[in-house]
């Protein structure tokens, strides 16, 4: 089938292809005779204007790219919500990429992100390179990373303390009275996870307890079930009695795991999960948490792009928010919790 283009229809119309054009993109310079003509024949010939033509000319898109680590982990589902509805109110689109933790996923979607010409580009990256967002700075398109920190200063970020947040899980079991913590969670090439393990290992180390590390490749609740079948399974003096996950959809599938083996939560085995997702606080056994300012995240980060793109007025380079631990009934609650 050939494809309709604007000369056939200023041919249909009867009027010149500036006509055509200036009816598309300028209607105030078109009469309204000429303009009702052009919207006859476009209907007639079911024409569908190039808008990646048109963008590209005008040098703006009106989009910008976001890659996030997992869009089924209600974290980041959340900070896309708040990054949308800041692009939305000034006028942007947003185009979500799923890296699914997956290196590959991530490199494809920025290609994507580069070929399409976007305005700007927000990216809660894989790993701990940012070797690839170097293209992006080339061409002087900005680029803002989300729930990640860039040590070398050279790029805006919106980000959480996650060693804070690692502290105050840990702290929060060893002060209900578990001496054997174990962080569940990774691949520590992700700097969220490699920080939330240093400040667990940290405040184990000075509370002279046993820490055990168990590595994921992922994070997902499947995985979390798995653990907590290999847990249930182990003699119960070599079974740790808390256990500190790297984000609740693990956390949860832990505490599954335990249950259905008959080990108690928390009077056997304390949980803490991180993120505070709404189902957090509906699990059988409601989840103890390090909640994280999500939905603020995904708005600040959109608001600092957008204001390097001159949408909106100037934000601060680097915002760290501070994460807060919400107890529930996975662990037990010492004094002062």
């Amino acid at each position: 089938m050939t494809e309709i283009g604007i000369r056939d229809v200023a041919a249909h119309a009867g009027v010149s292809v500036s006509t055509v054009s200036n009816a598309l993109n300028r209607p105030e310079l078109v009469s309204r005779t000429a303009a009702d003509r052009v919207a006859e024949a476009i209907s007639a010939l079911g024409y569908v204007p190039n808008v990646a033509a048109r963008q590209l000319r005008a040098g703006r898109s009106n989009a910008i790219g976001m890659a996030v680590l997992n869009i089924t982990n209600p974290f980041f589902s959340d900070v896309v919500l708040g990054a949308e509805e800041e692009a939305e109110l000034a006028g942007y689109s947003v185009i979500v990429g799923n890296s699914y933790d997956s290196e590959q996923r991530e490199a494809r979607y920025l290609d994507l992100f580069e070929r399409q010409r976007l305005d700007g580009v927000l990216i809660a990256p894989v790993s701990g390179s940012l070797e690839l967002l170097e293209r992006f700075r080339k061409r002087d398109v900005p680029v803002v990373l989300v729930d990640r920190v860039d040590h070398d200063g050279v790029l805006p970020s919106i980000s959480l303390d996650d060693v804070l947040g690692g502290t105050l899980a840990t702290e929060h079991l060893l002060r209900s009275g578990c001496r054997h913590v174990a962080f569940v969670g990774g691949p520590v090439r992700v700097d969220q996870m490699r920080e939330r393990l240093e400040g667990a290992r940290a405040a184990v180390e000075r509370a002279g307890a046993r820490f055990t590390f168990i590595e994921t490749q992922t994070l997902n609740p499947g995985i979390g079930r798995e653990i907590g079948d290999r847990i249930a399974a182990l003699p119960a003096a070599d079974r740790p009695d808390g256990i500190f996950a790297g984000n609740d959809h693990v956390a949860l599938g832990v505490l599954q795991g335990l249950l259905r083996h008959g080990i108690a939560v928390p009077a056997e085995v304390s949980i803490v999960g991180y993120d505070d997702i709404d189902f957090a606080a509906a699990a059988v056994v409601p989840l103890t948490s390090v909640r994280q300012p999500s939905h603020d995240m995904g708005a600040n980060a959109a608001r600092l792009l957008l204001q390097r793109l001159g949408a909106v007025p100037d934000e601060p380079l680097i915002t760290r928010f501070e994460p807060v631990l919400v107890p529930r009934q996975s662990t037990r609650h010492p004094a002062g919790d």
